[in-house]
């Protein structure tokens, strides 16, 4: 038995032996576990067969498009991997960079792929209206407006049947804020720390995640509130989240009574009565959280804080940014999840499958009340591509069969990456629903402290450089992000699994031979 896996049998907190069962009660041999791991370490897993044949990469030499990248574009290094990737095309699931190598994509564009690449159903109609028509704005009439109207408010409950169309989510944040003011006469706004809403003057108030925080004043009227996160957080236990997969942390709870909930919505009143006035005019949460990691509340939790907020002239505004659109899988929306119905809904990134589109919903009197406070105008927002192309991801998404899709194989995927959990003491958590998963790494379980920046970025290109793209997240970038377009398959799910698997074998390989 290597050296590497004689400390880390020596770590494990239970004390259990190699030759015994598991830390978790597993009848399976930490000697096999060793075999297994190293038979591993120098092959990469076979990538599923794809019938697709890219294009020519025909344009700039790679050392040119550094050389612009770094000469005339933002200075903010928000590229990945330690030899950013240079992509030329892509297929549904996939992607080629500019020598032609194919990547599978559990990372969808950052959550906005949908329906996937270079959907055919989607470019068809996209071409088509290319062709016709591209931009009026909304000062004329053009019937691809209307009938996405009509297309996304038929999956809208309730009285949500008013749509504002603009270009992104941080814009779509921006005007529920304006929204939820006008309408409440009221002015502060509640987000959960670890939210992300927009790096707009605006919705930068509401985003709580230190590094997109500018250093200039900003966030008048918006208050941040403790996240109820059931795995990092104060409280939680195995019985808290509306996931296959539950934390390995422990609770006495009864079947019908979450403690965890009750101590963070104990945390949501304090906020409510030691950091605000007894009027609000609202309250934001993303169904679950994104850019932190996929972040899941106690199931409830929603359902009582929306109450707390209204009791207080408050409106409820769900950022569905990128959880809608059936990517939940049980239901076409995250917040439906929660079984509460928001007064403003605000939603971009998948409403487009990568074109640059957003919206917010709300009621007939939310909406007249901000007619009769001001003009709201927006030139490119609802422009006929936009709504043609809106419109033909809504019936991907429908002849597909994508929200099941996203059912099933998010669960398969969840299980799956649950195993592995088992299996790596730097496996801290996996969470999600749906195809919104997140993979939570830390030094140990235990202590539950994140696994540090250079290593979370070695196991990342481990990863691009077997053919699979994942993205980080969370407050300290300690989580893996792995949120594919929905038309992934339980076939790539066991490609993805598997490479992930060999790069945290290796990776504690690595650790073991450097101590």
């Amino acid at each position: 038995m290597g050296r590497g896996w004689r400390i880390l049998a020596r770590v494990s907190r239970l004390g259990t032996s190699l030759l015994g069962t598991s830390k978790r009660g597993c009848p399976c041999s930490g000697v096999l576990w060793n075999t297994e791991a190293k038979k591993s370490l120098h092959t990469s897993p076979k990538m599923p067969p794809c019938d697709f044949t890219p294009e020519k990469y025909e344009s700039y030499p790679y050392a040119h498009i550094l050389e612009v990248q770094k000469e005339n574009l933002s200075p903010m290094a928000t590229t990945f991997y330690q030899k950013p990737l240079l992509l030329n095309q892509g297929h549904m699931q996939w992607l080629f960079d500019f020598e032609g190598r194919r990547y599978l994509d559990f990372f969808a564009g950052i959550v906005t792929v949908s329906v996937g690449h270079c959907h055919p159903k989607v470019m068809a109609a996209a071409k088509k209206q290319l062709g016709r028509l591209w931009h009026t704005s909304s000062v004329y009439l053009h019937p691809a407006i209307h009938e996405y109207a009509e297309k996304l408010t038929a999956h809208l409950p309730g009285s949500l049947k008013v749509i504002f169309l603009v270009n992104s989510g941080s814009e779509a944040n921006d005007l529920a804020m304006v929204m939820a003011r006008v309408y409440s006469g009221n002015f502060d706004i509640i987000s959960f720390r670890g939210a992300y809403h927009g790096c707009t003057p605006y919705s930068v108030g509401l985003t709580n995640i230190g590094q997109y925080k500018p250093t200039i004043a900003n966030g008048f009227g918006c208050q941040s509130t403790m996240c109820p996160d059931v795995f990092r957080g104060q409280w939680g236990g195995s019985h808290c989240r509306d996931s296959p997969v539950q934390t390995i942390r422990k609770c006495s709870c009864a079947p019908d009574c979450c403690q965890a909930r009750d101590r963070y919505i104990e945390q949501f009143q304090e906020t409510l009565k030691a950091c605000l006035p007894r009027k609000i005019a609202g309250f934001i949460a993303e169904p679950i959280q994104g850019v932190n990691g996929a972040v899941q509340y106690p199931k409830g939790f929603l359902k009582s804080a929306f109450q707390m907020v209204r009791e207080q002239g408050g409106i409820c505004i769900a950022d569905e940014v990128q959880t809608g659109f059936g990517r939940m899988g049980s239901h076409f929306w995250g917040f439906q999840t929660h079984d509460v119905l928001p007064d403003i809904i605000t939603m971009a990134k998948g409403i487009g499958n990568g074109f640059p589109m957003g919206a917010v919903v709300t009621t007939t009197e939310i909406a007249n009340s901000l007619a009769k406070s001001q003009l709201h105008f927006n030139t490119f927002g609802g422009n006929p591509m936009a709504c043609t192309i809106g419109s033909a991801v809504l019936d991907a998404i429908r002849e597909d069969g994508l929200q099941k899709n996203s059912e099933e194989v998010g669960t398969y995927l969840l299980l799956e990456l649950a195993k592995l959990r088992d299996k790596f003491e730097i496996v801290g958590d996996v969470r999600g629903k749906g195809l919104m998963v997140g993979v939570e790494m830390v030094t140990d379980q235990e202590s539950r402290q994140p696994l540090p920046a250079k290593e979370m970025n070695a196991i990342h290109d481990d990863c691009k450089n077997m053919g699979l793209l994942i993205g980080k997240g969370g407050l300290y970038g300690q989580t893996f992000r792995v949120k594919p377009p929905m038309c992934v398959t339980k076939q790539d799910v066991d490609f993805a699994v598997e490479v992930f698997h060999v790069a945290l074998s290796r990776h504690m390989e690595r650790r073991a031979s450097s101590r």
